[in-house]
């Protein structure tokens, strides 16, 4: 956008005259021992204009190309923002999101222990048969597997949450740390 910026400075500069100033500084002398000597300085100073007269609408139309590049830059880092905005705010839903699930995967492992646990007394009893005890471990095992999947998920969306935001913040020397706010640098 700076870049795009300037082309439209230069594009407006284009289409002023052009003044230009030059100056010299000399001696004339007969010989080197009268180099320094009074009356040998000489000097002078030219100014000049320029100015296109006629270039059939040429600067006119380069400075609009150049606001029109602007234009495109401007709304290119629009969309640039507003899709990081939208990536940081997709990934916080997608942390709530687990959290629910975590929370929800969680209660269902411990129900499914609790339920192993009654299915190994009642088989210690002899009220259920074997097949009945190993179907309520695979259940306990199952919910074990989703509170792990749950976990990755959330790890995962945690991750993406870091990328979106850029990541590196924490390592800023520019900025005082939460910690450090009392002391001085």
């Amino acid at each position: 956008m700076h870049a795009a910026s300037a082309n439209v400075g230069v594009a407006t500069a284009n289409q002023l005259p052009q003044f230009s100033i030059t100056g010299s500084l000399g001696t004339v002398a007969s010989g080197f021992t009268n180099t320094f000597a009074p009356g040998t300085g000489v000097w002078s100073i030219a100014g000049g204009i320029s100015q296109t007269l006629f270039d059939a609408g040429t600067l006119l139309h380069k400075k609009r190309a150049a606001v029109a590049a602007f234009d495109q830059a401007a709304a290119q880092y629009r969309s640039t923002v507003i899709k990081a905005f939208q990536n940081v705010a997709d990934a916080l839903r997608a942390l709530q999101s687990d959290a629910d699930a975590l929370v929800a995967q969680s209660a269902a492992e411990r129900s499914a222990f609790a339920s192993l646990d009654l299915a190994r007394r009642q088989y210690q009893m002899g009220a259920i048969d074997y097949l009945t005890l190993l179907n309520a471990h695979r259940t306990w095992q199952q919910a074990r597997i989703s509170l792990v999947q749950a976990e990755a998920n959330r790890y995962a969306d945690t991750a993406a949450l870091f990328q979106a935001l850029g990541g590196g913040w924490w390592h800023r020397t520019d900025v005082a740390q939460s910690g450090d706010a009392a002391t001085p640098h």
